[in-house]
């Protein structure tokens, strides 16, 4: 079984308008609502793969509700272990520009956690380490949890000898990295934010030298460049694509994810992410990946690279 840590879950809305103005009122044409936060992203793909997956982190309030209700009818195969809060869940709301396809973000703050539910939080996340086989910790911390709270379990994953891939990024990302996780999965501005540099290649050397003992970038529609203690590896898409981007890198989260508990050669790895990733820009569902896309790219990605990059 995989773990997904959502601290910061949310119920996503996505409206969709024929054009988005500002200072102007808009009819709706489409609306959708989807469980959401990162790691639920990544468990949901996880399981379209055929994985075994549990989702845990925090909800709460009527939205917390809504969202675990989602999540039992729109993410099948997923276990919820997520641990009740006062505060109510937040929601994050997409506008989509029909005409031109572009995505206007707003993400509410979350709720504040206190420091009795992280507690709860802590022996819920230990008690599930013991019998899986891979962790990602995704996504932002939601307000009155410590800024080191995602390099505290790093470690807790590490002692219960459970490999870890971290997706998050700042002051959470500087902290946790020291921890030592197995895979970190920056984009390009959070990479460039955690080492100073904005040249990939050296950011990513960096980044290692930092604790992580892989790093995995994300470059947007150029794909990932991967830095490993087995070797140095850029995986591309056959072509660029347009669509959304929703939920695009945490489908290639769940790739990389999956292909390490099935111990795949990271090449292998990094094809089935990028694969995913493009797949999920088009899909017609926002967060979702189109399989039959997803079959077709995965023989096309081009992974070029050489060994020994230690």
């Amino acid at each position: 079984m995989i773990l997904t840590v959502t601290l910061n879950t949310a119920l996503d809305l996505t409206y969709r308008v024929p054009s988005l103005r500002p200072h102007t009122s808009h009819r709706v044409s489409e609306v959708t609502e989807r469980p959401g936060g990162k790691g639920v992203n990544v468990a949901r793909v996880l399981a379209a793969l055929g994985h075994e997956v549990t989702v845990t982190g925090f909800a709460g309030g009527a939205t917390g509700r809504e969202l675990r209700d989602r999540l039992a009818s729109q993410a099948p195969g997923v276990v919820d272990a997520l641990v009740p809060v006062a505060g109510a869940t937040r929601r994050t709301i997409a506008v989509v520009d029909q005409r031109t396809g572009d995505t206007t973000q707003l993400n509410e703050p979350g709720p504040v956690v206190t420091p009795a539910e992280w507690s709860a939080f802590q022996d819920v996340y230990e008690g599930l380490l013991g019998s899986v086989s891979a962790v990602a910790l995704c996504g932002s911390l939601p307000p009155g949890l410590p800024v080191g709270a995602y390099a505290g379990l790093v470690r807790t994953a590490r002692a219960a000898n459970v490999p870890v891939l971290l997706d998050t990024s700042g002051e959470p990302l500087r902290r946790a990295v020291a921890a030592r996780p197995d895979i970190v999965k920056p984009n390009a501005d959070e990479l460039a934010e955690l080492t100073g540099s904005h040249e990939p290649l050296r950011a990513t050397q960096d980044a290692r030298r930092r604790g992580a003992r892989a790093v995995v970038a994300s470059l947007g529609a150029e794909g990932l460049l991967a830095h490993t203690s087995e070797g140095l590896w850029r995986a591309a898409p056959p072509s660029r694509v347009l669509g959304n981007p929703t939920g695009a890198g945490d489908s290639a989260v769940a790739g990389l994810l999956s292909g390490l508990v099935e111990r795949l050669p990271w090449p292998d790895r990094l094809a089935r992410a990028v694969a995913l990733s493009t797949a999920t820009v088009l899909s017609p569902v926002a967060g979702e990946f189109d399989h039959a896309a997803y079959e077709e790219l995965l023989g096309r990605v081009a992974v070029a690279g050489e060994v020994s990059a230690a």
